[in-house]
């Protein structure tokens, strides 16, 4: 009887090894995820990663789109009390004005909008981002933006957290394709170019060029110079989300060491090829197809005229932004015949201004003084 129990509990502790060794050799457990990329297995991981975009893609319902212009003052109003910005209409006020990524302001007849068939509470269900960036699985953060469709995405190692309008650079002074990253903040920032310009929850991306998300009016197109500008409540969100250029162990900054930002392509401003956006079908129509490694991204190109000059002593790598210009337009970012617009110092042209007017007024009162004295 003893050898019986013996031969039993031997048995059943061999079952038991087989079938620990036959679980761990099926990748089954939860270390099975955490495969270093040396590890020659990590191809059997891949298929997954491939089909997580399809799975995010699936559980988003399917929302049609209508085109129509406003044809009358009265349809005008129609839309704007349908849309306006209430408590109780806050989200079916921030899809559209996402969708058509202006303010409800700048509407007027004429206006060309697009209207879902359906309101959810996810504003990312609207989204032309992918809802799963393979590329980026490994990043803690990243910014895409996308001059196309004047929009961005927030990804969270690969998993895109937030979904938002924007309106990038006009014509003559563009945001240019390229890595960047967030590098400073400020909560309510007035330009050091022209200090009218008050801009709330400003990120700076390219301290030099003056490059930053912010808050600012909303017209439905590229309208800025070159900033990214965005409704206030995701450019508060945004604000608090970013992280800004790190120091090294002496405290020297480290370049393009806050999170990453990659502007994905260039707005085409030929007649008929802009406002992509408004010419989607439905939410799952077209998603952005994004750069396959988004830290080999090219850093930005951007042309010397547009870093004001008091800025240009401190550029890294100055003949990039000497020979940016050419290449820019080799490239087709920028359209033959259009000239860019040089930065300026608005600020320095009003003191400039303000100190020859003093000195004008000066000069009359001592030509005043003179005369009366001659008398």
């Amino acid at each position: 009887m003893v050898n019986l129990i013996i031969f039993e509990r031997i048995s059943i502790l061999l079952f038991l090894s087989a079938f620990a060794f036959f679980y761990s050799c099926t990748g089954e457990s939860e270390s099975s995820e955490r495969i270093s990329s040396n590890d020659n297995t990590l191809d059997r991981v891949e298929p997954f990663n491939k089909n997580k975009e399809e799975i995010f893609h699936n559980e988003i319902p399917l929302i049609n789109y209508t085109l129509d212009t406003i044809k009358s003052r009265e349809h005008l109003n129609k839309i704007l009390n349908k849309y306006r910005k209430t408590e109780s209409n806050f989200i079916q006020h921030k899809v559209f004005i996402t969708l058509n990524r202006k303010e409800l302001r700048f509407l007027g007849v004429g206006s060309a909008y697009i209207t879902p068939d359906t309101i959810v509470n996810d504003i990312k269900a609207y989204s032309v981002f992918p809802h799963y960036y393979q590329g980026a699985e490994k990043i803690p953060k990243l910014i895409v933006i996308s001059n196309v469709y004047q929009a961005y995405g927030c990804y969270e190692y690969g998993k895109l957290v937030r979904f938002a309008a924007a309106n990038t650079g006009k014509e003559r002074t563009p945001s240019y394709p390229g890595r960047y990253a967030l590098n400073w903040k400020v909560k309510l920032h007035r330009s050091s170019l022209d200090s009218n310009w008050v801009m709330p929850f400003t990120w700076n991306f390219h301290t030099e060029a003056g490059s930053a998300f912010h808050q600012f009016e909303m017209p439905g197109r590229p309208a800025s110079h070159s900033c990214i500008r965005q409704f206030l409540d995701d450019a508060e969100w945004l604000f608090y989300w970013g992280e800004g250029i790190k120091r090294d162990s002496l405290g020297k900054l480290i370049p393009l060491s806050g999170t990453p930002v990659i502007i994905i392509d260039h707005y085409d401003f030929n007649v008929g090829k802009g406002k992509q956006w408004l010419r989607l079908k439905n939410n799952k129509e077209k998603v952005i197809t994004l750069p396959e490694n988004p830290m080999e991204v090219e850093e930005a190109l951007i042309p010397i005229i547009q870093i004001p000059e008091m800025s240009r002593g401190s550029l890294r790598n100055r003949e990039r932004y000497i020979y940016a210009e050419d290449t820019l337009r080799a490239r087709g970012v920028i359209r033959e015949g259009v000239k860019l617009i040089p930065s300026v110092n608005f600020n320095q042209l009003r003191r400039e201004k303000a100190a020859k007017e003093a000195k004008l007024k000066r000069e009359r009162e001592l030509l005043q003084d003179k005369k009366d004295s001659i008398r």
